[in-house]
């Protein structure tokens, strides 16, 4: 039985997928499941159409993602901070970095950045962003005394 998958089966099929099955297999474990349906002419067109809109809306995200890319590629970004000899009073996390990004118009989620502690000192940095699809980028992040 041909049947089109409406959620990835381990193993089987996935979304969007169209294969043959055993009739029992359907029927009694992927319709009820709503895993796939039967693959009529209406639910085929229904499926491409479907593949269609997904893969234009991937190519939007991933536009976006390419300008966040180019938008942040190089910038320098200042954070004020109270200091005393050169340390911090208070670390600079993604959060910080985070909020200052957004002043800028910036969006990114707070996991894309990548840092293994907290900026404890003045000084300048490289920060890299992981903004997926596999794409990377980094800028310089200064952070100066607030006096």
């Amino acid at each position: 039985m041909k049947v089109v998958f409406l959620t990835d089966v381990k193993n089987i099929g996935k979304k969007g997928e169209i294969k043959n099955v055993a009739d029992g297999f359907a029927r009694n474990f992927l319709f009820p499941q709503k895993m796939a349906e039967l693959a009529t002419d209406a639910a085929v067109q229904k499926n491409q159409l479907e593949m269609k809109k997904n893969a234009q809306i991937q190519e939007e995200a991933l536009k976006k993602i390419q300008e966040s890319a180019e938008n942040l590629a190089g910038r320098e970004i200042i954070i004020k901070a109270k200091e005393k000899k050169g340390k911090l009073f208070g670390a600079v996390n993604k959060k910080k970095i985070l909020k200052e990004l957004e002043k800028m118009d910036i969006f990114v989620e707070e996991k894309a950045v990548s840092m293994n502690e907290s900026i404890k000192e003045v000084g300048d940095y490289e920060i890299k962003v992981e903004l997926g699809h596999g794409i990377e980028t980094v800028f310089n992040l200064k952070i100066e005394s607030e006096s």
